[in-house]
């Protein structure tokens, strides 16, 4: 139970942060990566701050025998850069620059009954059961 309380308090915490970086909204995230035209740059701070803080929260967690609470970490154990690596981010991407969400925004939005991002998580899941059913055999 204390687990999945941390885990609810941690997603509230990112949510509230997204929301407060207007990064729910898919007009400032479009513009941002409308690097030659109405260029608003301000998210480029927001991410800078972001990848600072887990760049070094990372390098002190993970000295650590093992997490607060569980019993060991869960990291991907799959280090290497391959094509379904490269075709995925380039798949985000995509979707990120046409719709203006990512996953972490997406759900965010669904808080604020966002029409946009029901469409989104619904796509998001669509790619996954796609992904499971041809791409994903042994």
């Amino acid at each position: 139970m204390k687990t999945h309380l941390i885990a609810l308090l941690s997603g509230i915490l990112f949510g509230a942060g997204l929301a407060l970086a207007h990064m729910v909204d898919p007009n400032k995230v479009l513009n941002f990566l409308d690097v030659t035209g109405h260029w608003d740059p301000s998210l480029l701070f927001v991410m800078v701050g972001a990848l600072s803080v887990a760049m070094i929260a990372f390098k002190l967690i993970l000295k650590r025998p093992a997490p607060l609470w569980s019993a060991s970490f869960h990291l991907p154990p799959k280090t290497s850069i391959d094509l379904k690596l490269i075709a995925g981010a380039a798949i985000f991407g995509i979707g990120w620059g046409m719709s203006g969400y990512c996953p972490g925004p997406s759900v965010t939005g669904l808080s604020l009954f966002s029409s946009e991002s029901v469409i989104m998580i619904f796509t998001i899941y669509l790619g996954f059961f796609a992904y499971d059913r041809l791409l994903n055999r042994p």
